[in-house]
């Protein structure tokens, strides 16, 4: 694929047997049995919805400002796990 590249998101998570890949940028999913399989799956996702999408559906879904941050909660002594 020609073109310039762009710095998106990826967040990975495991659920159950799987790992589940979210793109907060474009909410676009996708999955795989392990993380750099999820990775994959969801950069290629993410490259097809390029491909495919029209300049103002980019426009509408690309989200500009997205921050990842920590967050530390105080969880009661009772809820831990």
């Amino acid at each position: 694929m020609n073109g310039r590249p762009l710095q998106l998101t990826a967040v990975i998570e495991r659920e159950d047997d799987w790992f589940v890949a979210t793109c907060p940028e474009l909410d676009i999913v996708s999955q795989g049995e392990s993380i750099e399989t999820a990775r994959s799956n969801l950069l290629e996702a993410v490259e097809g919805f390029f491909e495919a999408a029209s300049p103002s559906e980019i426009k509408r879904r690309l989200k500009n400002d997205t921050y990842v941050m920590p967050l530390m909660p105080i969880i009661p002594e009772s809820k831990s796990a």
